[in-house]
């Protein structure tokens, strides 16, 4: 077996011609005309056929060639191995069995494989963790090579969670996937699989998302899917889950893209899942919704869906323009796409999807329910993007609570918000200070409760999503785009702030010049900005510039190195970031 480094293999790939990449997605799909020539063999993954890269020093990764029989001390000191892997994961480790540390595939026996996963089990079980065994794979030589995953739920948390945005073009199935992936039913075609998420009348006639729907699907320590099939609330899923995946279902239409990009940026997903409309292929929508998220660092993987509906030669063009999306689509930013057929690649394509060096693709049937089963298990073994060291530097940074959402609690008359916590530790009880109103001021407010997930919590830590009841202020001060921040601190809301920007489309005859006005989204703050102050006379398509925002109706509380997108309908689109940040003048 070769020891060479995948990603190495993938840059003397990338200035392969497109003849060379039909031929290696004729080799995962089959040629289109030729479809009794069933004894061909399908060629291995790339990642599988040249071994692993060298076992990393940090990271939930570790290669073990064998265990067998340690004696006491060698076994306490596996055990501890085994528990800091456990929090470079933030609950979850991934052991390969019969790997060398170097990455060579050597393999182990049969007797001797046996004896190691009685060890690592043994591990696990010292530290109330739980092992699923991902693949088997046989060498040539009769030797074995295994991928173990190992879960353990932190004590101070009831499961580990992921969120994932749903993204793709109108009728690309995203609903529909959600909803068979959620509720274990498979689609009947013409739709049935996404009553389960719509929240409007509208959307049940006319078939089409236009608000942000949440869906979650949970997996026990055995790497078993949860979902509304086998429960009927979200408290159920959650009490039998130690990993929750939740779903953010955006709407796919232009008119809607507002909402879209408020969904996306707002709510801080941890991954993007791009949904394809297998006989549309990809459309502009498609790279619209690939370069926001790339634009907010969110790391994409690609469901084709409805392959059922076209042919293989189809597929083969839908990847082919994927190909030319992903190393053209955002700016220098190029990835290799790795087309995920068999489970042997799982691990492989989740390890190397993290470090953004390639993007998994699947090809499913919400109808058959062709590679469902495949896409639900890649969930389950996506590690959480926040390593230990990231969530222990945000606990102990001061609290930043961003609301995107306000309830109103009829019962007690408090006003209820959800949002996501940036940084710092909340805890039910304790008081904070909320805003900014419409003068730039924050007003004192008390949380009584904290819900995650329908369920009742007591703390929130940097990094999730929960809702909070608050005491002390009326529902009807409170807006979308609004902060909580500890009372201990002296926060300023903004109305001016200067951003470094890339203007990627503008489509009409005039240059942008001061006065320009577009909508600009910097996390859940989403309002008009007039351009006061540029660093030249004119700005047009793909340049760069500095450039003075103030907001048109309301002060906000931004951030210096905050992302911002800003749009105008579909003639003028671009990114950038906060570099500094200008104090409010008091009138």
């Amino acid at each position: 077996m070769s020891n060479q480094d995948p990603i190495s293999m993938n840059d003397r790939r990338s200035g392969m011609n497109y003849n060379h990449m039909n031929q290696h997605v004729t080799s995962l799909f089959g040629t289109a005309d030729d479809d009794d020539d069933d004894n061909e063999q399908v060629p291995r993954s790339p990642f599988v056929l040249t071994g692993l890269p060298p076992e990393p020093q940090e990271g939930n990764i570790e290669y073990k060639l064998k265990l067998i029989d340690p004696n006491p001390f060698r076994l306490e000191h596996l055990i501890t191995q085994m528990n800091w892997r456990l929090q470079e994961g933030q609950g979850e480790a991934l052991y390969e069995i019969g790997v060398e540390d170097c990455g060579t595939l050597s393999g182990v026996s049969s007797e001797e494989l046996e004896a190691s996963l009685t060890t690592l089990k043994k591990m696990a079980d010292r530290l109330g963790a739980s092992i699923t065994i991902l693949y088997e794979r046989k060498l040539e030589n009769e030797r074995h090579i295994v991928e173990v995953l190992v879960r353990k739920v932190p004590d101070d948390q009831h499961f580990i969670d992921l969120r994932v945005a749903v993204l793709g073009t109108v009728d690309s199935g995203k609903s529909s996937l959600v909803g068979v992936c959620t509720h274990n039913e498979l689609d009947n075609g013409r739709g049935r699989a996404r009553l389960n998420l719509f929240r409007h009348l509208h959307e049940i006639q006319t078939g089409r998302t236009s608000s942000i729907t949440h869906e979650i699907l949970g997996f026990n320590d055995l790497g078993e899917s949860i979902d509304y099939g086998c429960c009927r609330t979200a408290n159920e899923i959650c009490n039998r889950s130690t990993k929750i995946i939740t779903f953010i279902d955006l709407a796919g239409h232009t008119k809607y893209m507002k909402t879209t990009l408020f969904g996306l940026a707002a709510h801080a997903a941890d991954f993007a899942m791009l949904c394809v409309d297998a006989p549309s292929s990809v459309v502009d929508t498609t790279r619209e919704h690939y370069s926001y998220a790339r634009t907010l660092d969110v790391p994409v993987f690609v469901v084709i869906n409805k392959i059922d509906l076209c042919s293989k030669t189809s597929i083969q063009q839908t990847i082919t323009c994927l190909t030319y999306l992903l190393k053209q689509g955002h700016g220098s930013t190029q990835l290799q796409p790795f087309v995920v057929q068999k489970e042997e690649d799982l691990v492989k394509a989740a390890d190397m999807f993290i470090e953004k060096s390639i993007c998994p693709i699947f090809a499913v049937s919400c109808v058959t329910g062709e590679n469902i089963d495949l896409l639900k298990k890649f969930l389950n073994i996506l590690p959480p993007r926040m390593t230990s060291k990231d969530q222990e530097r945000l606990s102990l940074l001061p609290v930043e609570y961003r609301i995107d959402e306000i309830y109103m609690n009829n019962a007690s008359g408090a006003a209820v918000v959800g949002g996501t916590l940036k940084s710092g530790l909340i805890k039910a009880g304790e008081s904070y200070l909320v805003g900014p109103l419409l003068d730039g001021t924050f007003l004192p407010a008390k949380i009584t409760t904290i819900h995650r997930y329908r369920v009742p919590r007591r703390v929130v830590y940097a990094g999730q999503a929960a809702s909070l009841s608050l005491l002390h202020i009326g529902g009807s001060r409170l807006r979308k785009g609004m902060v909580l921040v500890p009372t201990t601190s002296n926060p300023e809301a903004c109305v001016e702030f200067i951003a470094e920007i890339y203007l990627s489309m503008h489509h009409t005859n005039t240059p942008i010049r001061k006065g320009f006005e577009t909508t600009v989204q910097i996390e859940n703050i989403r309002q008009t900005a007039l351009i006061i102050e540029m660093d030249k006379e004119e700005l047009h398509a793909n340049t760069q510039a500095i450039v003075t925002f103030r907001f048109r109706n309301r002060c906000e509380y931004v951030l210096e190195g905050s992302r911002l997108i800003f749009r105008s309908g579909q003639q003028t689109k671009g990114s950038g970031r906060v570099i500094k940040v200008l104090p409010q003048i008091q009138q």
